[in-house]
């Protein structure tokens, strides 16, 4: 705690530090009048202690101020673990208080940022050294380039390819250079749309019904909102067993379209729900990246439902499977 600490303006702290500069000087000079001391020994004793009251009080003012400064210079070196000393009420203390959570975030998105460039190249490393492995056992002549090592090749490269227009989509969405552009969708239409894409790329002995009212429509981008819906059926599709129903429905509520991606697969564990919208979290590493799956594509769907002003959630299905639930703004709204 700091001398004037209490004290809830600047103001203040410095009307506080003239009264007892000021308050200094009189006394010492009141008491070498009394006691007949030299008179220029009384000032010089009288602004000596005054200048040092000033710098004590004065000091304890402004070290948040020097603290921010050294902060800030480690801040530069990549050291984003300091943090300023803010017990002040002034204005400073604000600034430090301030200048914390700033830190803070820094050092969040800092982590972040290590966190993506490991991500990113682990994805990207394995398509490409298994692409790499093949070709030089094609071209040393260890293998011979059959169709269906071909298929395999072409399916490394697609997936390569996905990766990347993903993280666009992302890096995109999230410095807001994706402008929604919203019209009244019919949401039966913009569902079964998106099922027969997802059903051709994706059949996997699952089949996908539809259960969505005709005249119900919302005020969205009919393309981003077509990307959430055939990310969570591909994730559907992916996890439910062979020869289960994917069910995708919409209904209306309180001015509301809620639309609802249920699969009978294993589901997603309570603890998982909101961390399954993370970048490259995955509930099931090893199946997803042996599928193919990059822990992106629902990170883009809560971006794109979020700029909608919608929101999207995890439910576990009784007695086994995944609800995915997205509630977006009715036409009207």
């Amino acid at each position: 705690m700091r001398p004037l600490d209490f004290l809830p303006s600047i103001k203040l702290k410095l009307g506080a530090i003239i009264v007892g500069a000021v308050g200094t000087a009189v006394v010492v000079i009141a008491a070498g009048v009394k006691f007949r001391v030299w008179p220029y020994l009384t000032v010089f004793v009288a602004g000596g202690l005054a200048l040092a009251m000033v710098q004590v009080l004065a000091r304890g003012m402004t070290s948040p101020l020097r603290e921010m400064a050294d902060a800030a210079r480690a801040m530069a070196r990549g050291d984003y673990s300091r943090r300023v000393h803010a017990s002040s009420r002034d204005e400073v203390g604000e600034l430090a208080r301030a200048f914390n959570a700033m830190a803070a975030e820094l050092a969040e998105v800092d982590r972040f940022r290590r966190d993506l460039v490991a991500n990113v190249s682990h994805e990207l490393r394995t398509p490409i050294t298994a692409l790499q492995a093949t070709l030089e056992n094609i071209l040393d002549g260890v293998q011979r380039p059959e169709p269906e090592t071909l298929r395999t090749m072409l399916a490394q490269v697609e997936r390569l390819g996905r990766l990347v227009s993903q993280l666009l989509d992302l890096s995109r969405l999230e410095s807001g250079a994706v402008p929604l552009e919203r019209t009244e969708v019919d949401v039966d239409a913009l569902l079964r749309q998106a099922v027969r894409e997802s059903t051709l790329h994706e059949p996997g002995g699952v089949s996908v019904r539809v259960e969505a009212p005709s005249s119900t429509t919302v005020a969205v981008d009919a393309e981003r909102v077509h990307q959430v819906i055939a990310n969570l059926l591909e994730n559907a599709i992916r996890h439910a067993p062979a020869g289960s129903e994917v069910v995708v429905g919409a209904v209306a509520d309180n001015g509301s379209v809620v639309i609802e991606v249920a699969d009978d697969g294993p589901g997603i564990p309570a603890e998982d729900a909101t961390r399954v919208f993370e970048r490259f979290y995955r509930a099931d590493a090893a199946r997803s990246a042996a599928q193919g799956g990059s822990g992106l594509g629902l990170a883009i769907a809560k971006w794109i439902v979020d700029l909608h002003g919608g929101d999207i959630r995890a439910e576990r299905k009784e007695p086994t499977g995944c609800r995915m639930v997205v509630t977006l703004p009715g036409a009207g709204t």
